[in-house]
């Protein structure tokens, strides 16, 4: 666990050095995947490997940010408080995904692991030294930033103008494409029915029911639990953009 202040104050990590970046799964699509062997090697000896159970905090909002890292494995939520002390997420974080706030000081958001999980993780000031001194780690936060940005628009889009229905589905579309679910197979919603209408400013029963009403039509199939498959995602993409 790190004992650093600003960190998982609740977590409790196990930090696994066994896995060199030669087995990182998410390697081609993380920030480093521009990285020659030199560079890859100096930037894995400054990180390591944790793995996070669900429910644990990584970074708390208003924190000092002192660790950055690539989401390895499962999946985490980013949330903020407001004024009256609710919840309200902001984001969902995917494997190959980049958390924390390189040269900045103090984070943004709450970041918590929806699922099980592993990162590699680095300490936020040898991190921001190593991409001084690396431009392809610049020009790949910066390809980063710019991608979170576009997707910052679409959502608000996605909250302003678009229907319920369209937006259940707008979720449902990106959670299957960012987990692999092809057609007919299953996946594992990493978000409660509650979660998902938190995201998209929406009641648990709206949600329920645009999730019924795609279940219905053949779109989807929900197995039990929190587990679906995609039956017809073209068909989902429609109910995305209707």
């Amino acid at each position: 666990m790190f004992e650093t202040a600003g960190t998982t104050r609740d977590a409790d990590e196990t930090a696994d050095s066994t896995h060199g970046c030669e087995s990182c799964g998410v390697r081609a699509r993380a920030i480093c995947c521009s990285l020659d062997g030199a560079a890859l090697a100096e930037l894995h000896r400054l990180g390591r490997r944790v793995h996070v159970r669900r429910g644990q905090t990584l970074l708390w909002e208003s924190d000092e940010s002192v660790l950055v890292g690539n989401v390895l494995e499962g999946m985490f939520k980013l949330s903020t408080m407001t004024s009256d002390g609710r919840e309200q997420i902001v984001g969902i974080v995917f494997p190959s995904d980049f958390i924390g706030r390189p040269f900045g000081r103090d984070s943004q958001q709450t970041v918590t692991a929806l699922t099980d999980a592993s990162i590699c993780v680095f300490r936020r000031g040898a991190f921001d030294g190593f991409a001084e001194e690396h431009p392809g780690i610049q020009q790949a936060l910066l390809r980063r930033t710019l991608d979170e940005l576009d997707r910052a628009r679409r959502w608000m889009l996605l909250l302003g103008r678009m229907t319920a229905t369209e937006r259940v589905a707008s979720l449902l579309v990106e959670m299957a494409d960012r987990l692999g679910g092809a057609s007919g197979r299953e996946i594992m919603l990493p978000l409660s029915r509650q979660q998902m209408g938190d995201l998209l400013g929406l009641a648990i029963e709206t949600v329920s029911r645009a999730m019924t009403r795609f279940k219905d039509a053949g779109v989807i199939a929900l197995p039990g639990g929190r587990r679906l498959a995609v039956r017809d995602r073209a068909g989902l993409r429609r109910l995305a953009s209707a």
